[in-house]
């Protein structure tokens, strides 16, 4: 008897694969044919990796980046001949939901007007809040409200490597997106405006990219996208090599423009130079007279180790730390004056530059 139910289970049992095997194959007919198909259908389906792509940056970046049209008024040197209207072309990245932007200095020197076009179609005039030349940026203001604003990270440092897009409006075509690296990095502080201290790149900018966004593969700004290199010298045929003004800088100095009107700088009236037999500090060179460090009793030869509660690792470090510091605060300068350690008090004053 129980040899019987097991054969009748069994009958059963292959009974029921049967079926499910032809309503498999009227479901799939390929699982009839021969080679792989019928291992293909428990297989994992290979699929082919997603192309590498940047879209996503350039749609949190792009929108808030804009086209500035800045008229100048030129007068002729012949009196005979009218004035004439020049329109000069650049880029501007909006800061603020509630229209602060900034651009590059001499994108809007000596404009009449300017004109501000958004991603979306929109038309503003804008306002210069004010302007510094030494880092040749410039604040504007529109009269709107709810902008896109480009996405920002004050901790975010940028590396010697780092891919980046620059986008701005070259030649007036229209928002372009162009890719390249960091190739080098110089330092974010007030102190000095040559070129050494902003983000050297390889993603190529030319006239209209001036102001435009320069921002990682998140679509984070980096740098204000400043000028070309042979600008700089026009007798040099050089490719390859451009210049963003550094993030945390272009910040800096918005925030005082806005606060203030103009950038405020401390003023320490000093010559200096590395001092190589001591990579914690520099060495004074010449003092400039009646400067805050004269009238404090610094001298040519001091070298300085320490200002307030601050080890001095570089005369950058120094320099950026004297400028950011508000005129009319006291610094003590820890100097060594030949085997001697002085704590000398310095009150800074504001720099004409």
């Amino acid at each position: 008897m129980k040899i019987i139910d097991s054969i009748k289970y069994v009958l059963n049992a292959v009974s029921y694969g049967v079926i499910f095997a032809v309503v498999l194959l009227v479901i799939y007919p390929d699982l009839s044919g021969e080679g792989d198909n019928w291992w293909s259908f428990f297989r994992p389906q290979k699929t082919s990796p997603a192309p590498l792509s940047y879209a996503t940056a350039v749609q949190r970046a792009g929108p808030a980046v804009v086209n500035l049209y800045s008229e100048e008024i030129q007068n002729s040197v012949n009196y005979l001949q009218a004035p004439r209207s020049v329109t000069r072309l650049g880029s501007g990245v909006i800061m603020d939901p509630n229209g602060y932007m900034l651009t590059n200095y001499h994108v809007v020197q000596n404009a009449a007007q300017i004109r501000v076009d958004l991603q979306n179609g929109q038309r503003f005039p804008a306002t210069i809040i004010g302007y510094d030349v030494y880092t040749d940026l410039a604040v504007l203001k529109i009269e709107a409200n709810n902008l896109p604003v480009i996405p920002q990270n004050l901790e975010l440092e940028a590396s010697a490597g780092d891919v980046v897009l620059a986008i701005g409006n070259p030649l007036n075509l229209g928002q372009t997106i162009t890719q390249g690296i960091i190739s080098a990095t110089g330092r974010t502080g007030l102190s000095n405006t040559n070129h050494t201290q902003f983000l050297q790149m390889d993603a190529a900018i030319n006239e209209g990219n001036s102001g435009g966004a320069l921002v990682n593969t998140n679509g984070a700004l980096v740098g204000i996208n400043s000028r070309l290199f042979r600008e700089i010298n026009p007798q040099l045929d050089i490719q390859g090599i451009f210049f963003a003004i550094p993030y945390q800088l272009a910040y800096k100095v918005m925030q005082q423009i806005i606060d203030n009107g103009r950038v405020i700088r401390g003023w320490l009236g000093i010559d200096t130079q590395v001092f190589s037999q001591n990579p914690r500090g520099f060495l004074i060179s010449g003092i400039v007279k009646n400067s805050p460090a004269d009238i404090a009793k610094l001298r040519a030869g001091d070298i300085v180790t320490q200002i307030g509660d601050t080890p001095i690792t570089s005369t950058i470090q120094a320099l950026d730390l004297v400028a950011e510091t508000r005129p009319g605060t006291e610094l003590i300068f820890i100097v060594y004056r030949g085997e001697q350690q002085l704590k000398i008090p310095v009150t800074i004053l504001e720099s004409e530059q």
